[in-house]
């Protein structure tokens, strides 16, 4: 398997850090994300999932992706002693809480970033139905404008689940894109998500 490795001096935890289904682990949103949480303190292995090392659109059935995110959490366990999150963008943290769910997957907690409650247009809580086996401390950080994750459902998912939080991104869609002149914060959106997974790792 191969990996991406970014691990500060300081680091107080790793995140293994999955990819959503559109690009693999170096797509720059992903290079984004590990930088941020590198400046945190917050260690992370990204990795690809074989659909991508294989060249296919079609991504792998959840059982693939979980055995996957497992590997990846063995190895970054040979890595560091440090606690292990597990997570990643849209696809990646869908199939990172399966693998907490309902595979066995052992984790101090759940960072899931465009959380992909549903298709776009199509508000549904479907893919919500496992999340209430994850007992873990779980952080959703959406954008306001995700297309997959209608507000008002993604907030009465998290409202019932057992140690789940939800942090919105003001004006950012799926990929994080923010809308500047409209934004409210001069926070940089990937340095805003870093500092509140922080700060959520901290309390756990």
């Amino acid at each position: 398997m191969q990996t991406l490795w970014q691990c500060p001096s300081d680091a107080l935890a790793v995140l293994v850090l999955a990819h959503g289904a559109g690009a693999g682990m170096g797509h720059r949103h992903m290079q984004a994300l590990a930088d941020a949480l590198y400046r945190r303190g917050i260690a992370t292995l990204r990795f690809n999932f074989p659909f991508i090392e294989a060249g296919k659109s079609r991504t792998d059935p959840p059982e693939v992706a979980a055995a996957t995110i497992a590997a990846a959490a063995s190895d970054a366990r040979k890595r560091a002693t440090l606690p292990l999150w597990v997570g990643g963008h849209s696809f990646g943290g869908r199939m990172s809480t399966h693998a907490v769910a309902e595979h066995g997957l052992e984790a101090a907690g759940l960072i899931l970033c465009s959380f992909p409650l549903h298709m776009p247009g199509k508000p549904d809580v479907k893919r919500a139905a496992h999340l209430s086996k994850v007992r873990e401390p779980t952080l959703f950080l959406s954008g306001t404008r995700d297309e997959l994750a209608e507000r008002e459902l993604l907030t009465q998912v998290v409202a019932g689940l057992p140690r789940a939080e939800i942090h919105w991104l003001d004006t950012a869609d799926h990929g994080f894109k923010v809308l500047k002149r409209t934004r409210s914060s001069a926070e940089d959106v990937y340095d805003e998500a870093a500092r509140v997974a922080r700060e959520f790792v901290d309390r756990a």
